[in-house]
């Protein structure tokens, strides 16, 4: 067995390796996809990281220590006041922070219900707008003296609307004043003496899309225009970004996050399972710039361009937004993501021909040299040096690369994985219909008929390619990988599904035109000869 793997051609390896980890990744995440946070989520293990919390004082080891203490021992969450727009509501409660955010549109809903983007579980993490002092004494007032409001309820549904929340602590007053917008940015000015060092959160990531596959956690901007991202798990100890003007929370697709072009000190601390818990560190009044809502790019765009910056990627963003621009722009001449799509397929065929060309040619001219490869084999069984030297000589004397076939493969992938992290990452495709069936791109085919097209057309696909089997062995692994693709491909998005199927459709009638170019070749080769 082990050595007819061996055996392998490099193609099949590479197909091979793909579909196993695919059989090790989708059915990981399956089992053990994360879970929403829990509500136990300040502990003590972060709060003497805490101390050095930039602006923080130099006795902050023990006060920050008594603001989670205070946050637990808070039990009246009242909602103070309502902010209504046509396709959002923000409630705010009694601790004057924004306790949660419910999406109305249509493409947003979950089970026909308005989408709530916050757990109501996640009692001690930090909400959007939550202050927590660094002297005791002061944090424990601030979460059991409630808030009072201006207003119990602002209808932005057409304009802009100011709301004051107010809170006396005593010795000093706390004031935030707000204007929310329709499109849910908003400005805060917060009005605290000086020497009164605080922190104010862009809350708890949101907690809707949890699924393995994408990025969620924290994203920081920093001064120097670079991104630092934090995943979920990875917070083990207290991170300071000085100067940073974007701190930004995520999940799949939503986020909650507050920036300011002039810099702000952002600080990253942990909670027990190790998740960022994102802060601002402020000493005095302050002007801040926010936001709660979908990753929506041209919403993001419209309110401020650097705001694009969250619409996270991974290590393949510098590739993978310009690609999404174009499939936008595509979208904007069709007027559907799915035709957006197909189109898109077609423009990367085409920019991948020259090298697909040459890996076609070079699979045919490895299959018609087969027979005498078989030759050499059978003649030099016992000597692995010369038959490896007399089958250099024999891809030598045809022009034959025995790599030539993988390295359209290997070009493909990257340019895959990119429009995956697109497909799989866009809002934009979120209740996107395409033809018949697909009424919604960013979620698997209800009725599996993409999956088993796609499987189809991998099938015929292979039937078309040229192959040089010596082992079958190796032609049974190969005709398998069909199969095997369609049933990771079940749970994929459609829009993934399409790109593939609409792919193979392109490499058949590619490798039908090829087939019959080296054929006419071919025979005008054995005509010239005879004559």
């Amino acid at each position: 067995m082990l050595d007819k793997l061996d055996n392998l051609n490099s193609q099949t390896r590479i197909l091979l390796a793909v579909a196993l980890a695919l059989l090790f990744f989708v059915p990981y995440s399956y089992f053990y996809a994360p879970q929403p946070t829990d509500t136990n989520a300040t502990k003590s293990t972060q709060i003497s990281t805490q101390a050095n919390a930039p602006n923080a004082p130099t006795q902050e080891t023990t006060q920050t220590q008594n603001i989670d203490n205070a946050t637990q021992s808070t039990t009246s969450t009242d909602i103070i006041a309502t902010i209504d727009s046509k396709n959002f509501t923000y409630t705010i409660d009694n601790l004057g922070r924004i306790s949660q955010a419910t999406l109305k549109e249509e493409r947003y809903k979950l089970d026909s219900k308005p989408l709530e983007l916050f757990s109501t579980s996640l009692q001690n993490d930090p909400k959007p707008l939550e202050i927590r002092f660094s002297n005791q004494v002061l944090n424990q007032k601030a979460f059991n003296i409630p808030y009072t409001t201006s207003s119990a309820k602002l209808d932005i549904t057409n304009d802009s609307k100011i709301i004051t929340l107010t809170q006396n602590l005593g010795e000093i007053v706390v004031e935030k004043i707000i204007t929310f917008y329709p499109n849910g940015y908003y400005e805060i000015t917060i009005n605290i003496p000086e020497n009164y060092p605080y922190f104010i959160s862009t809350g708890m990531r949101p907690s809707v899309e949890n699924d393995a596959y994408v990025f969620k956690g924290v994203i920081v901007k920093n001064s120097d225009g670079t991104i630092t991202t934090i995943e979920d798990g990875d917070q083990s100890e207290q991170s300071n970004f000085a100067k940073s003007t974007i701190l930004a929370a995520v999940d799949r697709y939503y986020t909650t996050l507050l920036f300011d072009k002039n810099g702000m000190d952002s600080v990253i601390l942990n909670n027990s399972k190790d998740n960022p818990m994102p802060f601002i560190s402020i000493n005095g009044s302050t002007k801040l710039q926010g936001y709660i809502g979908p990753k929506d790019y041209r919403l993001l765009q419209s309110i401020d361009p650097v705001l694009t910056d969250v619409v996270e990627y991974g290590i393949i963003t510098f590739f993978a937004k310009p690609l999404f621009l174009l499939l936008e722009i595509l979208y904007n001449l069709v007027g559907n993501w799915g035709w957006a799509i197909v189109l898109l397929t077609i423009i990367v065929r085409i920019v991948l021909y020259p090298l697909t060309y040459k890996g076609m040619v070079s699979m045919q001219k490895l299959k018609d040299l087969a027979p005498k490869l078989k030759e050499i084999q059978a003649k030099y069984k016992g000597d692995p040096q010369k038959l490896q030297m007399h089958m250099m000589d024999l891809y030598k004397k045809h022009g034959a690369n025995p790599m030539g076939g993988c390295l359209p493969i290997l070009l493909q992938m990257p340019v895959f994985f990119a429009i995956y992290r697109v497909l799989y990452n866009a809002i934009e495709l979120k209740g996107a219909e395409w033809i018949f069936w697909i009424n919604d791109l960013s979620v698997m085919d209800p009725y599996f008929i993409l999956p088993i097209l796609m499987g189809a057309t991998m099938f015929l696909q292979q039937h078309l390619t040229p192959t040089a089997f010596s082992d079958p062995m190796q032609e049974k692994i190969f005709k398998f990988l069909p199969l095997i693709f369609t049933i990771f491909f079940v749970t994929f998005p459609s829009g993934l599904v399409l790109y593939w199927f609409v792919n193979n459709i392109f490499s058949i009638l590619q490798q039908l035109v090829i087939n019959k170019m080296l054929a006419n070749k071919k025979e005008k080769e054995i005509a010239e000869h005879k004559h």
